[in-house]
């Protein structure tokens, strides 16, 4: 169990007791210990599984996902997250249900919630939208609990939303602890948080802004750049100005990816869609302006293709520190020559951080997993101590 210590010693020094029967929204809403707990939960519950620990908390429950936009590494970790604490997972397919028929969210939420532990939704494509969805959905579930319909409240965890994405982008930033050496390797450190050219469109605001919405908090100096037109919602970007006035870092933003990447210890190239089009986007499907809809693709294309020297390519890495910036993405990127012509990145560059960025994934699981357990746990070190004295074995032919 000593090994396990180290984890629940870090606990001890830190306040989390707000996380208890809380919801998992926006990184924002959670103080820094909170942040820190997830991620000191994260690494012990990984540190658990590769010890060959079981980590099952639940024997029996559900684990409910629905997902309005495709996904894989996000279902899948959710999943992962899931059964790593004992919960089967139960997809809510919308096109099978009553929902189609007029039935309301609130009469959903508690259909689907009788032995459910946990939600998961993503509903990233329209803005103001899908993180209001989410937090009506977890209203519902907390009325039907008090109400006595549901036994237990389910915790409901935002799996990327029109605002954020915190399963993803807190388990890039665990990917950056760990690839630094720890969070006090941080201050000073610059990130830059780049758009780059795809052949697509629509592509959600939430990834860049849980990036200056979350690494702002480190003390690090975070660059936000992106052509003139494709800016993010200007009320996170204050977000990110407090956030790094408080914690001694910089948040500044330009129209040159060139000068982001400049001596940049991270960079993160990744196309979105500007956050005007995103509205104008949202009204025209209220609207059910199919016409307009068609016009506003053609539009955005056509502005992407003025900016394909957006691209991540050798020469830009090379203006990086010392020319080995750590590259991040959270996948799938558009590579160039490979999934598409010109892309984000170039495939060379993308290859040689090919394990990295696989590594940056794997963090995913678990931190879904510490998010659940925090909600579920009043006494989180005492369960982790537990399971690691009680020692079972996860596989048997370990």
């Amino acid at each position: 169990m000593t090994y396990i210590k180290q984890f629940t010693s870090k606990l001890d020094k830190l306040n989390f007791r707000n996380m208890y029967q809380r919801d998992f929204f926006l990184t924002w809403e959670k103080t820094f210990d909170e942040i820190i707990a997830t991620y000191t939960v994260a690494d012990a519950l990984r540190a658990l599984r590769e010890g060959n620990v079981s980590t099952k908390i639940f024997d029996s429950g559900l684990g409910i996902s629905l997902f309005r936009d495709n996904s894989t590494r996000t279902r899948f970790s959710f999943g992962s997250a899931c059964n790593l604490l004992g919960l089967e997972v139960q997809d809510l397919d919308e096109g099978k249900s009553q929902i189609a028929h007029g039935e309301t969210v609130r009469e959903t939420a508690n259909m689907i919630s009788f032995m459910a532990d946990v939600i998961g939704i993503r509903d990233d494509m329209y803005i103001g939208k899908g993180n209001a969805y989410m937090r009506e959905v977890a209203k519902a579930v907390r009325e039907g609990h008090l109400e006595g319909v549901l036994e237990q409240r389910p915790t409901l965890v935002n799996l990327q939303c029109d605002i954020d994405h915190p399963t993803q982008i807190m388990a890039d930033m665990n990917h950056i602890i760990h690839h630094f050496g720890g969070i006090e390797n941080l201050k000073g450190k610059k990130v830059a948080m780049t758009w780059a050219y795809s052949p697509s469109y629509g592509k959600p605001l939430s990834v860049p802004q849980g990036v200056i919405g979350l690494m702002t908090r480190f003390g690090m100096d975070v660059s936000l750049a992106h052509p003139k037109g494709y800016e993010v919602m200007p009320e996170i970007e204050q977000v990110a100005l407090k956030n790094a006035a408080a914690s001694g870092g910089t948040f500044t933003t330009s129209n040159s990816m060139e000068a982001a990447f400049k001596d940049a210890d991270m960079v993160y190239p990744k196309s979105w869609a500007p956050f005007a089009a995103m509205e104008k986007r949202t009204t025209l499907y209220g609207d059910g302006d199919l016409e307009g809809i068609k016009a506003l693709e053609k539009e955005l294309l056509a502005e992407n293709a003025r900016h394909k020297d957006w691209e991540c390519t050798e020469q830009m890495m090379q203006a990086t520190r010392d020319g080995k910036a750590l590259y991040l993405h959270c996948l799938p990127a558009d590579i160039s020559g490979v999934s598409c012509k010109e892309g984000e990145v170039a495939a060379s560059v993308f290859d040689r951080y090919r394990v990295p960025l696989y590594k940056q994934a794997s963090h995913k699981p678990y931190i879904i997993a510490a998010m659940i357990f925090l909600s579920k746990i009043k006494y989180p070190q005492q369960l982790l101590e537990e399971l690691a004295t009680r020692n079972r074995p996860r596989f048997l032919g370990f």
